[in-house]
């Protein structure tokens, strides 16, 4: 396991009772590098979205508990933030409260001249994903194929 992974791992180890008690959803952790700084950045989400108040409640739990565990060997910034509407699914628990959805599915290469396919998720597995057109037709993918998987969203 990476650095990085473990940074994640732990970090989602030290967030989940924190967002348990609030009510929350822990959307992901990622820790990446952007410009020359490190970034842990923390997704949280709950039934009628986030707000600002419930990131900074986060925020400054996690905070007082990172500096106390100290993992981290490089110095980085914390950001606690919602996923946004259009929100990549990337682990297990994001394909399984997303059933039902709509999502969008871009692919690295074309599939019938098309790279860019919205559906509503019906499936999924380790391996591949399916999704369902309105006229009833499903199209499966393998993850492999999929450069990009989210919530769709129309404005």
């Amino acid at each position: 396991m990476s650095k990085k992974e473990v940074y994640e791992q732990k970090t989602e180890e030290i967030l989940n009772p924190i967002v348990e008690k609030h009510g929350f959803d822990l959307w992901d952790v990622e820790y990446v590098k952007e410009g020359g700084n490190w970034y842990l950045r923390a997704y949280i989400d709950k039934p009628g979205g986030i707000m600002v108040d419930d990131c900074e409640v986060v925020s400054r739990e996690l905070s007082d508990i990172l500096d106390e565990k100290d993992f981290i060997d490089e110095a980085y910034i914390l950001e606690v933030s919602s996923p946004g509407l259009g929100r990549p699914l990337k682990k297990e628990k994001d394909f399984a409260r997303s059933l039902g959805e709509e999502v969008e599915v871009r692919t690295y290469r074309a599939i019938d001249r098309q790279k860019e396919f919205i559906g509503i998720l019906k499936d999924y597995d380790k391996d591949t994903v399916t999704i369902e057109y309105e006229d009833g037709e499903t199209m499966t993918f393998d993850k492999a194929d999929i450069a990009l998987i989210r919530l769709a969203f129309d404005f």
